[in-house]
């Protein structure tokens, strides 16, 4: 898109943002928001707007300056027009045959650029000719001022995104993301990539505080630093079904990245120990905080089952619910929130776990799979399909 396009087309997103949900535009959507964006042009137009674009259109928009770019098509910024303006129902085929030249988008870039120059100021009428000569350079050189300190503010309020789909997993793409990987297994490591578009970790023995014969030791863990201050943190997953103790996939936040310091893990884990009671084995969000490595004694902040595994039809059923699950942390200042999504679709709401003070500053923030320290496990993959990671002003 040339730069007058892509203005606007930032106008026709928030057009159509705004009548989908009915509140200004504020931030970039949330997977179920762009899949109700989406399923909401196809209602009203007959075509349709993938999910996974429009929610990469509302970072686009949310984030307007910075390096990523979109180019959406003609076709795309048609049924946008045609969705905010209350076209006729319509489908691809018809389109093609008769507004095949999308007569909406057009329409639509007309009148915001005729609404434009409505609202521009008047040109001050030929007495005033030589004075704005002169006057009209220095006031368009202070605006110019003004707009770069306005500019420059903004960007440094503005929240900071960082997301992974994580297309490529070589080791040259991972570190020009900002990741590196310790305690590297190299067998293991060398798989990563052996599913296109997922970061692909495994089960492997180990856990972030040692018991009485294992050091703190996690095989493969992909740790990037963070920002200080208060951000969200989301990981996607794909098919991760634990089935022994204790294999588990998630987040680990730390002070430092050598486990000595002040620590919080969230996952999605196996449990079958209940103590010698006769119980169902479980799959459950659990998330652990630690104070460093003098503490031999973590606690257990959250506990939430979501699922029990029996018979073969109660199997299949958590099966199909854990086709696609994620996992959110909410830092600000020292509340933090946890939330998890699991279902058949990707599109599930997140549901909080808990939210709890922790008195910490996590220096770097972690993607893993282990096991544990039990020798009676198998190693499962854990299909990572995305990492998102934004920054926000604290909140009293």
């Amino acid at each position: 898109m040339n730069a007058l396009d892509a203005k606007v087309f930032v106008n026709l997103f928030l057009a159509a943002f705004e009548q989908c949900f009915g509140y200004p535009f504020s931030r970039p959507l949330t997977e179920t928001e762009s899949k109700q964006l989406s399923n909401q042009i196809w209602d009203r137009t007959g075509l349709t707007i993938g999910a996974k674009s429009i929610k990469n259109y509302s970072i686009y928009v949310a984030y307007t300056g910075n390096e990523r770019v979109e180019n959406p098509s003609i076709a795309t910024l048609d049924t946008f027009a045609r969705y905010v303006m209350n076209a006729p129902n319509t489908t691809e085929p018809e389109r093609k045959e008769k507004e095949s030249h999308y007569p909406y988008w057009y329409d639509y870039k007309d009148r915001f650029l005729r609404e434009s120059k409505k609202n521009e100021a008047p040109i001050a009428g030929n007495r005033y000719g030589a004075i704005m000569k002169w006057i009209g350079p220095l006031i368009g050189l202070a605006l110019g001022g003004l707009l770069a300190i306005y500019v420059v503010q903004t960007r440094k309020n503005k929240p900071s995104l960082f997301i992974d789909e994580f297309r490529s997993v070589s080791a040259d793409s991972l570190a020009s993301r900002g990741w590196f990987v310790k305690d590297k297994d190299e067998k293991y490591w060398n798989m990563k990539g052996e599913e296109p578009g997922f970061l692909t970790l495994f089960t492997l023995k180990g856990d972030n505080w040692p018991d009485s014969a294992n050091p703190s030791i996690i095989p493969n863990l992909l740790t990037r630093k963070l920002e200080p201050g208060c951000f969200t943190a989301e990981m996607q997953m794909a098919g991760f079904i634990p089935g022994r103790n204790w294999q588990q996939t998630g987040m680990l936040l730390m002070e430092d990245s050598n486990f000595s310091g002040k620590a919080l893990r969230l996952s999605i884990a196996y449990n079958d120990y209940f103590g010698g009671y006769n119980q169902k084995p479980e799959v459950l969000i659990q998330s652990i905080t630690s104070l460093g490595k003098t503490d031999r004694k973590p606690e257990e902040i959250a506990h939430k089952v979501l699922f029990n595994l029996g018979e073969e039809k109660e199997n299949e059923m958590v099966k199909n619910n854990l086709a696609y699950s994620g996992l959110r942390i909410e830092k600000n200042g020292k509340m933090i929130r946890l939330l998890y999504t699991a279902g058949p679709m990707e599109n599930a709401a997140f549901k909080e776990v808990i939210s709890k003070e922790f008195d910490f500053e996590p220096r770097y923030i972690a993607l893993f799979a282990i096991r544990g320290f039990v020798n009676d496990s198998i190693v499962i993959p854990a299909k990572i399909k995305s990492f998102n990671l934004s920054y926000f002003e604290c909140k009293p």
